[in-house]
């Protein structure tokens, strides 16, 4: 890739890769007017959203809203989010000789991002690592925040507080949570409900899931990777003892585990020994419709019905909690890079290090 501090034409995916319901490409550099002259059907105009016809000769490609950026630096094509759409505005672009500039899962390079601050760009530079609405919200209020917080004199103990708050992180930085438990407890199902969809192969036999399912979902404004891992049991079928063996690996790695229990089932011989071999996990106590043959634990469990849906919302809610991410405050800053970790330590001890922010 050529030096991005160069002044050439660049194309820059703003939002994140795959479907959703708008994607943003800024274009940058002198042939933005030509492009648009040649390619949108209407003339935009500084401090209007104007609302056209995106067209490739006469190929219709979408009908996005087109805003000027200031100075005349350039402007942003908000487009349907649809990757056939996305990906043909890009290779317009790249046909009319703009440099493409994708995240490929990552943060966008400072250098192709616009702002008046360093903060600010780093805000820009991050908005494809924002998955959800409560991720983008919170990040794009943190240039407001961060002069407010600058402007109360904090103390030491206000920026220590702010040090240890990895709520931004945890919105940018996807955590993973494995969902557990004994063969045909219902995991896959209620994992499906976290999902929203059917990810999960599902059936009334023990190992039908034979192999670990990762996909993101969008819990209570929070994305997570959630894995979905074979029930654990003593296996005679070989590939699911395989199966077993290797989803270890993923529980393991994992930053939040939800250990779920069938409320049908006694608790021995494959039920308890999770209960201690997982001491720390979010316990979901699952078909709760159904007779009980075991009594209450001694740990506060969520109770579900995963086949109808019943305390997932209450699941969510849980799962975001232990990642900060409920009830969140989008007034109060937070860091999300490494340099604004480093100023936060550093200021601990030296309050007016903060203005470095």
């Amino acid at each position: 890739m050529r030096n991005l501090q160069n002044p050439i034409n660049r194309a820059i995916l703003l939002t994140p890769p795959g479907l959703a319901a708008i994607a943003v490409v800024r274009l940058v550099g002198p042939a933005v007017p030509e492009f648009l002259r040649r390619h949108f059907s209407r003339e935009p105009r500084l401090g209007r959203c104007v609302h056209g016809t995106l067209s490739d000769g006469p190929r219709v490609i979408d009908d996005p809203i087109v805003a000027l950026l200031e100075d005349n630096a350039g402007a942003d094509i908000n487009l349907h989010g649809g990757t056939w759409v996305v990906r043909s505005m890009l290779d317009l672009a790249a046909q009319d000789g703009f440099e493409i500039v994708e995240p490929a899962g990552g943060a966008a390079p400072l250098q192709a991002v616009e702002g008046d601050t360093l903060l600010a760009r780093e805000v820009a530079a991050h908005l494809p690592l924002a998955r959800t609405e409560l991720g983008l919200r919170l990040l794009l209020q943190q240039v407001d925040a961060w002069e407010n917080f600058k402007r109360s004199s904090p103390s030491p103990g206000d920026i220590k507080q702010i040090l240890v708050d990895l709520t931004l992180c945890h919105l940018l930085h996807p955590p993973t949570v494995a969902i557990v438990g004994a063969a045909n407890v219902g995991k896959s199902t209620l994992a499906n409900q976290l999902f929203g969809q059917a990810r999960s192969i599902t059936a009334d036999l023990p190992g039908t899931t034979r192999d670990w399912v990762g996909e993101m979902a969008n819990v209570d404004g929070l994305a997570v990777m959630l894995v979905d891992t074979p029930g654990l049991r003593q296996a005679a079928d070989a590939i699911e003892r395989a199966a077993i063996a290797q989803s270890q690996a993923r529980i393991e790695e994992s930053e939040l585990i939800v250990l779920v229990l069938d409320a049908t089932r006694p608790m021995e011989p494959e039920q308890a020994p999770l209960l201690i071999a997982y001491p720390r996990a979010l316990l979901v106590v699952n078909k709760t419709d159904q007779p009980a043959q075991w009594l209450q634990t001694d740990r506060t469990p969520i109770h579900t019905i995963a086949t109808t849906g019943a305390g997932v919302h209450t699941l969510c809610r849980a799962i975001a909690a232990h990642f900060g991410c409920t009830d969140v405050d989008l007034t109060r800053p937070r860091w999300w890079t490494q340099r604004q970790r480093e100023i936060l330590a550093r200021a601990v001890g030296e309050p007016a290090v903060v203005e470095e922010m």
